[in-house]
Parts: C-alpha cells; sequence; structure tokens
C-alpha cells in the first residue's frame, strides 16, 4: 500500500494557495459512505474512507478541519494535517459551530455541471447541509468548486509528476513485450491476455475498467473506441493498435502505439499505411506546439484536427487531449472542439503543470486504425514528454 501522506499535505497546501488566488475563504468537502459513493476529491485530499457524514473544511487562512464521526477519527488524526473534530449522534451541530466560528463569505461546495471531478457532492447530501445551516446567511454564501479542483487536480505536483513518469515507464516496457510476443494470427483476446499478465505480473493495477483495458485493434473489423476484445484474429497486411493505460503508486499512465504487420517479403509498411502514421504523428506535434500556457482547449485541439482535415482525412469525433493524473480521465481542461459535450471544459486555459494526453486517429481503409497517444508536461517554456514517444510505425514480423 502507497503511504501518500506527504502527497496529502503537498495538495493541501497548494490548496490553500488556490482558495487565495480565487479568494474563496472556505471550501467544505461534505460526504458519507465514501467506500460505496466516494467524493473524487477525496482520495487527493484525505486518502481514507469515511463511514459517516463527514466534512472537511480548508480555510484560505491555513486551517483544516476535519469532523467526522468518532470512529473514525484515529484513522484522520493519523495525516498529521486536519485539525479534527468527532461527533456522536450528528454532525449537524458541530458542522453549524464550526461554519460560524470561520465566518466566511465565500464558501466552496463539490458541485458543477461540466466537470465530474468536481460534482462529487450528492443531491442528498446538499440538502442535510442546508437543513444545517438553515437560518444563517451561509447558504447563501456557496458556490462551486470546480475552479479550485481544477487548479488542484491540474497543477501537478514534483511527487505527482514523478509517479505519472514512472507509469508511463512501466507501461512501455509492457509495449515491447507485446511487440515480441505476438504475431499474426492471434486474437484480440489473446493480445488482451497476455497484457494483463504483464500489468498483474508486475504488480500494477488498471487506469481503467479492465474489460477494455487494452483496447486492442486489429485490422478493419475491430470496434473502435472503448470497445471489449474480442475474437478478429491479427492478419498480415494489416495494423495493430494498443491503447494502454496502467496505474501504479495511485498514478496512471494512458499511452497508444502502433504496429504493421508485414506480410510475406514485404520489409516496410505500404504508402498509404505509411502517410496515414506521418499524418497523425503530424497532428501531434503541431498540437503540442499550441500547448502553452495561457491558450485554451479548444484552441490547441484546433490546430490538431485542421492538419487531419488538411492532409485528407475526415475530423476525429473525440478530443484531442485530456489530464491525466490519479485517474486516466482527471477531470476538467481538456482539449476538446466547443461541441455540447464539451462545454465549459473545453474554455479552461491551459497550465503549467499540466499533464495531458496528446490522441488522436485516421482509418486506413482496409488496413484498420492509424492512433498514437502521448504523455507530456506543460512546462513555462516547453512540453515535456514523459516517456519516449513514438515518431516510427512499429512491426510485427
Amino acid at each position: 500500500m502507497v503511504d501518500n501522506k506527504q502527497l496529502i499535505q503537498e495538495k493541501l497546501a497548494q490548496a490553500v494557495e488556490i482558495l487565495n488566488e480565487f479568494e474563496i475563504d472556505a471550501w467544505v468537502i461534505f460526504t458519507r459512505e465514501t467506500f460505496m459513493l466516494p467524493d473524487p476529491i477525496m482520495d487527493l485530499l484525505v486518502g481514507l474512507n469515511v463511514t459517516w457524514q463527514s466534512a472537511f473544511i480548508i480555510t484560505r487562512t491555513g486551517r483544516k478541519i476535519a469532523i467526522v464521526g468518532y470512529y473514525d477519527g484515529d484513522s484522520v488524526r493519523g495525516l498529521d494535517v486536519y485539525e479534527v473534530r468527532t461527533y456522536h449522534h450528528g454532525v449537524g451541530p458541530a458542522l453549524r459551530e464550526t461554519i460560524e466560528e470561520i465566518n466566511p463569505q465565500k464558501i466552496a461546495l463539490n458541485y458543477s455541471e461540466m466537470d465530474v471531478a468536481s460534482d462529487g457532492l450528492t443531491f442528498g447530501m446538499y440538502r442535510n447541509l442546508c437543513r444545517y445551516l438553515a437560518g444563517t446567511p451561509y447558504i447563501e454564501r456557496f458556490v462551486s468548486s470546480e475552479r479550485v479542483i481544477a487548479a488542484l487536480r491540474g497543477r501537478k505536483s514534483d511527487t505527482e509528476v514523478a509517479r505519472v513518469r514512472q507509469a508511463v515507464a512501466s507501461t512501455a516496457a509492457i509495449f515491447d513485450a507485446v511487440e515480441a510476443y505476438v504475431r499474426p494470427g492471434m486474437t484480440q483476446i489473446e493480445i488482451a491476455a497476455f497484457v494483463k499478465e504483464q500489468i498483474e505480473s508486475k504488480g500494477l493495477d488498471y487506469a481503467w475498467d479492465p474489460k477494455y483495458n487494452p483496447i486492442v485493434t486489429c485490422g478493419p473489423n475491430s470496434g473502435i473506441g472503448h470497445a471489449v476484445p474480442g475474437n478478429t484474429v491479427l492478419e498480415r497486411g494489416h495494423t495493430l493498435h494498443l491503447d494502454l493505460g496502467v496505474r501504479e503508486n495511485d498514478y496512471c499512465s494512458d499511452i497508444q502505439r502502433m504496429w504493421y504487420v508485414l506480410k510475406e517479403g514485404e520489409e516496410s509498411a505500404p504508402p498509404d499505411v505509411e502517410r496515414a502514421f506521418d499524418v497523425v504523428l503530424g497532428a501531434i506535434k503541431v498540437g503540442e506546439k499550441a500547448l502553452k500556457p495561457g491558450v485554451l482547449g479548444w484552441e490547441v485541439d484546433k490546430v490538431a484536427r485542421e492538419f487531419i482535415v488538411d492532409n485528407g482525412y475526415p475530423e476525429y469525433m473525440h478530443a484531442f487531449g485530456h489530464l491525466l493524473g490519479r485517474s486516466a480521465h482527471d477531470g476538467a481542461t481538456v482539449l476538446a472542439p466547443r461541441w455540447e459535450k464539451y462545454q465549459g471544459i473545453c474554455d479552461l486555459p491551459v497550465e503549467v503543470g499540466n499533464i495531458f494526453t496528446l490522441e488522436l486517429h485516421v482509418v486506413v481503409a482496409g488496413r484498420g486504425i492509424m492512433s498514437l497517444e502521448e504523455d507530456v508536461l506543460v512546462g513555462e517554456d516547453e512540453v515535456i514528454y514523459l516517456g519516449e514517444p513514438q515518431t516510427e510505425l512499429r512491426y510485427i514480423r
């Protein structure tokens, strides 16, 4: 089990800075029975499950207060970061007393219409909170914590970057093992089973649902996207595509790699396959150049999308990139077009410390898809690849 105490302390210190940046007096994370229905931010700031109704309050002055059921108290005290207040009969009196003591003018709550990572407060718990604070002015001071959470999840600490980098390295090693193992005639299921053996033998976990992790696309007859591996056979003259993400030390990778299965007598891929690879790689490179602090997410997507279309391929029907961290899809900012499903989150700015995926695909008629995905860190003046990028097509013989 990973000891995340230091990381939680780092992120809590960062949270105080962000509250001051956005002039929010207090951030209340109000939750219950987190093993069944966790708030997405709990892992980052608490790292424990609680059973009874609990409030974790962070103030812009630096106070960090946890109001938890009596039997959760010792576990929270063990973090050495929260002033712990416990209760037996109900959280209401202690919560109301604490809020009145702090007297915040602006209170951030975890609700959001646009960001799943910021929408952890259930409607039932919101109603409970309003009931506990009935007759006070604080109910009128609620605001969404979505900007706070976007910044906190997005601005990776050095510890977080190191963990993602390690997950990327472990993923690269699995891709190398796949290349040595796979042969024409194998099915998607067989290839996926080998990848799962690698993940489990290395003591790693999955960055998303293992039913379709890895995603294995063999030739033109495989499903595209979040598809469960099936019985499609890998054939010569087709492409092999893997989309794989592992979780290591609680942080994730998310990478796609491409191979061409050589026909008898071939030493390299035919022109249509090579051209598709070059165009996909070119789109990632122009997107990389656009990925700078302060640029809006949709602006980055736009240049990559236009590159694909200008080179004669249909536009891809997904985002060019998403944040990566504790989850493969780490919430908030996306590098995506201004479509309804990306409303709001595609208008957020890129920030220093963000880790993004850069990904897109085209279809090669009769061959399969051509898709790459890289994990990169946004620096002050450059984009830093967290692993060795794929710049040449790989081969299965």
